[in-house]
């Protein structure tokens, strides 16, 4: 997918405002795909030259939960409420509704990155070995029962056995 200046984006839009064509058709002109210069365009209306400042964004969990709340409330689409909050892609949208669908709002905080340290792995290592061993001392024990019951059973059919033969 071909990454756009924010100069081809105007190009673009301006285009489309002063009736030069379709979406489909600048987007065709400059290779673009007509939902991403519909996108321009929508963002362009809502905020100007604004809409197209190169910046990493960061939102907050309330952040989140307002974009999402408006468009319900609403009734907007994800493209509109894109252009509204000047959200670069409708799929970070999409992944929003998506997990605080299936996960609520603890699936909108941020994921811890890197490595876990050292100690939060002694911990780990420890509570695996401390379950291991109480799942070994119940097998253990299970064992032992398992074993106890096959002598007396054995230690019956030989009694049963020797009782028959004097029987006879």
């Amino acid at each position: 997918m071909k990454r756009f200046s924010k100069e081809e984006k105007l190009m673009a839009v301006k285009k489309y405002l002063s009736n030069e064509g379709s979406f489909k058709r600048i987007g065709d002109s400059i290779g673009a795909d007509e939902g991403d210069v519909r996108s321009w365009v929508q963002r362009f209306q809502y905020h100007g030259d604004e809409a197209f400042k190169n910046s990493y964004a960061r939102y907050s969990v309330k952040d989140k939960l307002d974009v999402l709340n408006y468009m319900k409330e609403q009734g907007t689409s994800i493209r509109e409420t894109a252009a509204i909050f000047n959200i670069k892609s409708t799929r970070t949208l999409r992944r929003w509704k998506t997990l605080h669908e299936n996960g609520g709002i603890d699936a909108l905080k941020p994921k811890e990155k890197g490595r876990p340290s050292m100690k939060k792995r002694k911990i780990k290592k420890g509570n695996s070995t401390t379950q291991s061993i109480d799942a070994l001392q119940a097998e253990l024990e299970y064992l032992r029962a398992e074993n106890a019951y096959l002598k007396k059973l054995k230690a019956l059919v030989q009694k049963t056995s020797q009782h028959e033969k004097k029987q006879k």
